[in-house]
């Protein structure tokens, strides 16, 4: 089964964006820990970041032969319409997952235009909500 991770706007800066928020550890470490996850396993994580709208929705419908999509969209979360629109014309269920706890956080974090279209949100457990993504995606009953 293929996952699709994909991180929006400013995640290629985890381990240098505030710290005290995200953590001091970086994409390239995230994508190591998902992987050390699954070996053994028959699935394939398909990693994207990208800082900009279109090209997070030409990926994943390129990649829409995917099992399931774990997204962390970044800011684009609190209003990307075409984001939201490209995830629920999807065929494969889809999870939102943030780093941070964003309903501890700033009032305008709080809204997700994203997570109404998704089977659920993990919020705030760093990269191990990632994990947890993971394996909701890949548990029966899940789609």
């Amino acid at each position: 089964m293929k996952i699709l991770i994909v991180n929006g706007p400013n995640l290629n800066w985890l381990g240098k964006r505030e710290p005290d928020v995200y953590g001091d550890q970086t994409l390239a470490d995230l994508e190591e820990y998902l992987s050390r996850q699954v070996v053994g396993r028959d699935l394939e994580l398909c990693f994207f970041q990208a800082n900009g709208e279109g090209d997070i929705i030409d990926f994943i419908q390129k990649e829409s032969d995917a099992g399931g999509l774990v997204i962390n969209p970044g800011a684009f979360t609190h209003y990307s319409y075409a984001i939201r629109d490209c995830v629920s014309s999807m065929e494969f269920p889809s999870i939102e997952v943030h780093i941070s706890n964003v309903h501890a956080r700033e009032t305008f974090r709080r809204e997700s235009v994203i997570a109404p279209v998704c089977k659920g949100q993990i919020s705030g457990l760093g990269f191990t909500g990632y994990r947890l993504a993971v394996e909701a995606l890949t548990e029966d009953g899940i789609q």
